[in-house]
């Protein structure tokens, strides 16, 4: 890679740490703008909406980049997202706030997957792990100062920062790609969208959310209300497979799911990213709640999650690079995610902080070498006409599984918690509390002696639910990944040009070449030679 190159490739990553930036800063902001805009109950929704605009949108991003041209649409898709962020920011109640962090999600969306169909154009997998050295720059920013930045801001400015830092960063960014990013020439095909099967993804992903938001809680499993939702989801579900089938120019190629590793790489992500969000964004809660941290102190608590999954996913891309191994990986990371989502049930209102910070340790390692892992899987497993499509489909999996984990699990972490609170302290002082809003970390030291531990254990209690879902999770990721497969990386970026003239003359010559590979392959995969 050249300097020029090297310097492209950090705008890109500054666009992928716009999103990794948000979630993390966010995350430890959500109790002060419970408390400030006095909406304990949609306070979820602040997280969700945001999730669930970039999954509906991810696979769109993702085929318009590959139809219209990956730059162009890239940036497009930052300038969204920073509109979005400064309307947050401004934002006077719990709506404003849902419905501009949905703006924010819709640019979000095209932030991963525009960032890594690029790469993947301009970059071979088997070569893709020296990025880790420019990622080592921008994660830690992200994973470790998110969080501390986040608190930071919110103790001394106010939490709308959490939403107006990200401005100066994506103008850097949108600077620096249309400067210093130049992609290989391609065919330039009449774009033909898919918004038969867009729609029907956007509505069997909205469906899903809700179904999984309001299911036992706003209204009963078995309710008119859960059982149409339930309806539609599949319905839609079914229309969007068959018209993927007949489509010329598909959201999500249906030909990508004939890789056996590319199938099973979108599993991995799915589960990962159920599990990642909901950890991730319920342990600052803990932190403050429990362990009486303020919103910095809690960031800086969380260190060791940031650290272990940066130092994983660091590690992973560099050992993949060196040799081309990579099943291992996945493998021992839903070993580790299981541990660590074990080990973290001893987190309770006595555990010292010291101790609660360490215990993330374990899990967060694990989270990084799945992640890295399925991210190069993936990238090793599309043609380069589907790249966009690939990393695209990649990202919307992660993200529906962080929607649909943190909807989930967020529903049972409110409800336990509730119930451990009216057990605790009765029906009529748990209304009363959550109606005067003082179920917040600041106001808890107001709080009688009883009922302020009564609300720590009560946090801890909801807590569990989360880990107790996330380790579920893990398990079904652990088993999945024994199924992958030691295909050789690709070491050289075939040409693109004149890639999208024949999409069904294209299908049959990957075909073949899969097929002959398949013959033609020793046991194990011995070998790390050129795919193809």
């Amino acid at each position: 890679m050249t300097r020029s190159l090297y310097v492209g490739v950090f705008g890109l990553l500054l666009g992928m740490f716009l999103a990794m930036l948000d979630g993390l800063i966010v995350g430890t902001a959500l109790p002060t703008i419970a408390g400030d805009l006095s909406s304990l109950d949609h306070l979820a929704w602040v997280v969700t909406a945001y999730m669930l605009a970039g999954a509906a949108t991810t696979p769109i991003w993702g085929k318009l980049g590959d139809l219209l041209g990956r730059k162009a649409t890239f940036i497009t898709a930052i300038t969204l997202f920073l509109l979005g962020s400064g309307l947050a920011g401004l934002s006077q109640d719990i709506s404003q706030l849902i419905a501009f962090r949905a703006v924010q999600g819709i640019g979000a969306g095209g932030l991963m997957v525009g960032a890594l169909a690029i790469i993947g154009v301009l970059v071979p997998p088997r070569e893709s792990g020296r990025l880790q050295s420019m990622i080592g720059i921008i994660m830690p920013i992200a994973y470790v100062g998110g969080p501390l930045v986040g608190g930071l801001l919110t103790d001394y400015l106010s939490w709308r920062w959490t939403f107006y830092v990200n401005l100066p960063i994506g103008a850097l960014a949108l600077l620096i790609i249309a400067t210093r990013i130049r992609l290989p020439p391609t065919e330039r095909v009449k774009p033909r969208i898919d918004y038969g099967g867009a729609a029907l993804l956007t509505v069997a992903i909205v469906a899903l959310t809700l179904l999984a938001s309001w299911g036992g809680t706003t209204y009963p499993w078995s309710s008119p209300q859960i059982l149409a939702l339930a309806t539609v989801a599949v319905l839609a579900l079914a229309g969007f497979t068959a018209v993927e089938r007949r489509t010329a120019e598909p959201v999500i190629p249906p030909r990508l799911f004939s890789d056996r590793n590319f199938t099973l790489a979108q599993i991995l992500s799915f589960l990962v990213g159920a599990a990642m969000v909901s950890v991730t964004n319920y342990l600052p809660q803990y932190m403050q709640f429990v362990q009486g941290a303020s919103p910095a102190a809690a960031g800086m608590l969380l260190l060791p999650l940031m650290f272990g999954m940066l130092g994983a996913q660091l590690a992973t891309g560099q050992l993949i690079s060196r040799n081309g191994r990579y099943r291992l990986y996945p493998i021992l990371g839903g070993a580790l995610m299981i541990a660590g989502a074990l080990a973290l049930l001893l987190l309770d209102a006595d555990t010292a902080a010291a101790a609660a910070s360490a215990l993330t340790l374990v899990i967060a390692v694990g989270m990084g070498l799945v992640m890295q892992s399925t991210t190069l899987i993936t990238m090793n497993s599309a043609d380069p006409r589907d790249m966009g499509a690939a990393s695209g489909t990649l990202t919307l999996l992660r993200t529906i599984g962080g929607s649909l984990g943190i909807a989930l699990l967020g529903t049972l972490y409110a409800s336990r918690m509730q119930a451990d609170l009216t057990a605790r302290l009765g029906h009529d002082t748990t209304s009363q509390l959550e109606r005067g809003g003082e179920l917040t970390p600041e106001r808890l030291p107001n709080l009688r002696g009883p009922m302020a531990d009564a609300v720590r254990e009560a946090v801890s209690s909801g807590l569990h639910g989360i880990l107790l879902g996330a380790a579920a999770l893990a398990v079904i990721a652990f088993a999945a990944s024994w199924l992958i497969r030691e295909t050789p990386l690709r070491t050289s970026i075939p040409s693109q040009t004149g890639a999208a003239t024949d999409s069904h003359a294209a299908d049959r010559q990957v075909d073949a070449l899969r097929a002959s590979h398949r013959r033609t392959a020793p046991a194990h995969n011995e070998s790390v030679g050129p795919r193809r």
